[in-house]
């Protein structure tokens, strides 16, 4: 089960909030969370497919040129796991960072916790 959490850790932060096509967004979305997935961020709560959609999108447009970069390597105990990471200009040092804390259910994202360190600028 820590490996499947390592990897929707990863998959997670590049293939949903790193990436700018959105048909390659949804198809990540659907692989890798639950269909009644709740996400928490400072922004709000949202419950399923459509709703994360909507909001990585919209991250994902407010800054089209940044990377998400692991600053740490995944973590997973039980059914959870956590990651720390970093956003800003590709090769750049980060604008902001944070934490992403998931649970995990029959091998997909049931509940994502998105905790920042330092917010967007």
């Amino acid at each position: 089960m820590s490996e499947r959490i390592h990897e929707l850790l990863y998959r997670n932060l590049q293939e949903v909030f790193g990436e700018g096509d959105a048909k390659r967004r949804r198809a990540a979305i659907e692989a890798l969370y639950t269909e009644d997935c709740v996400i928490h961020t400072p922004a709000g709560s949202f419950v399923g497919h459509d709703a994360l959609d909507q909001f990585a999108g919209e991250l994902r447009a407010t800054h089209p040129h940044f990377a998400y970069t692991p600053h740490s390597k995944a973590q997973a105990l039980a059914s959870a796991g956590r990651l720390a990471w970093g956003s800003g200009p590709r090769g750049g040092a980060p604008e902001y960072t944070g934490v992403d804390v998931v649970t995990v259910r029959d091998g997909k994202i049931e509940a994502l916790y998105v905790f920042l360190d330092s917010t967007p600028t």
